[in-house]
């Protein structure tokens, strides 16, 4: 691996960060422009979408056909870490969950046909979408073979869904659906995706489920459905590849929210050390005392620790493998890493830190959340073990040019 970004992935990735600096974080301190679950309120958005547009960066982890700059996930690496220095930055950029992994598995797996019905209102802006996958217990949660949703097949080739979802993220505000349900009990291929927009009938959001927060736009819901008809034409992938979906979905996915949390963790290190360099006590500044040193210089570690993990994974998957292992321990490590770095900026920043004058106590409660989504911390340490039983030595081996 070489590590040196290219002229064009820095050019933007210098642009993205000086887009933040001048235009989102000032929003992001004025507290007037949040929205009463704690993310930044639509008009906000609006104006700064519009800026981001017009800068053209927008949505530039997309193939340049679908509106995008096709980064490619090293490109991505780079760039999301500078957006997600804010807590505001992706959603501006419309490079935030659930859409952007939405807008992925859409542009790799939709039917022309799909793609602009499905995709372009999604990269343009116009609406927000959701992936509808978890169920309640004994249902699907990080084990896909559960999920109980059922699609029974009608005379007339539809499919007529029936179950229930939860912990579904953005689903308030979302107009366009990706809902995986069962079509058979075939262990490999009894999964469906299917694509729904919410203006049909036959289902309904139960409610809106309160969380530690802050939340996404739309929050975390739980679905019922009974009844909801969908057309043969609205398959994604086709019947019988919702695991496949599945797995081109959230792969990257996990990736992506990796490659954020980094800008995050990133951000914890930048409110610590400002507040160390300048606050005393007992005649001397918190930046000279060792035990602060410490903890600065081991969360430094972790984050580089973490960059080289995600850029590792993010060029496995660009050289066209899946990168099981690697995603799986990008996961594991940076999540725990964004909990550690808001964690040691509230402890370094003391009474400041715990209260609501900066965004540390925002990072630490939106943190808690990252060793559970997109497969809990010991699902992915259970997934490393059986690549380490099957491969042996050989899962430490070093990556060879091909003859």
């Amino acid at each position: 691996m070489d590590f040196t970004l290219s002229p064009r992935i820095e050019e933007y990735r210098a642009r993205i960060a000086a887009f933040v600096e001048s235009e989102i974080l000032p929003v992001e301190a004025d507290r007037g422009t949040w929205d009463e679950h704690e993310n930044i309120g639509p008009e906000a958005l609006a104006r700064l979408r519009a800026k981001a547009k017009a800068a053209g960066l927008w949505c530039l982890q997309l193939k340049p056909e679908t509106g995008g700059q096709g980064l490619g996930k090293v490109g991505m690496a780079a760039c999301y870490t500078e957006m997600n220095r804010s807590i505001f930055g992706p959603v501006v950029f419309n490079s935030a969950a659930p859409d952007d992994g939405n807008m992925m598995v859409l542009e790799a797996l939709g039917t022309p046909e799909q793609k602009a019905r499905w995709l372009e209102p999604i990269v343009s802006g116009a609406v927000r979408s959701a992936f509808a996958m978890t169920e309640p217990h004994p249902g699907g949660g990080s084990d896909p073979s559960m999920i109980r949703t059922r699609a029974e097949r009608q005379p007339d080739g539809s499919w007529r869904i029936s179950g229930r979802k939860w912990y579904i993220t953005g689903a308030e505000d979302a107009a366009h659906f990706i809902l995986i349900a069962r079509t058979s009990d075939d262990p490999r291929y009894g999964l469906t995706a299917f694509l729904f927009h919410r203006d049909q009938p036959g289902w309904e959001i139960v409610r809106r489920i309160p969380i530690m927060g802050p939340e996404e736009h739309g929050g975390h819901c739980e679905l019922a459905f009974d009844g909801l008809t969908i057309k043969p034409e609205d398959v994604l992938g086709g019947e019988g590849k919702g695991l496949k979906v599945t797995q081109v979905r959230l792969g990257p996915a996990r990736l992506t929210h990796c490659m954020r949390w980094l800008g995050l963790a990133g951000r914890c290190v930048e409110i610590a050390q400002e507040y160390a360099a300048t606050r005393e006590g007992f005649g001397v500044r918190l930046a000279e005392r060792e035990s602060v040193q410490l903890m600065l210089g081991g969360l430094a570690m972790d984050i580089e620790i973490g960059r080289l993990l995600v850029m590792r994974a993010a060029w496995e998957l660009d050289q066209g493998r899946f990168a099981r292992k690697e995603v799986s321990m990008a996961k594991v490590h940076v999540a725990n890493t964004l909990h550690r770095a808001a964690d040691i900026g509230i402890q370094i920043n003391g009474a400041r830190g715990y209260s609501k004058d900066t965004v540390l106590e925002w990072i630490y409660r939106y943190a808690r959340q990252a060793r559970l989504v997109d497969g809990a911390d010991e699902v992915h340490r259970m997934v490393l073990n059986r690549h380490l039983e099957s491969e042996g030595r050989g899962f430490f081996a070093w990556p060879t040019a091909e003859a």
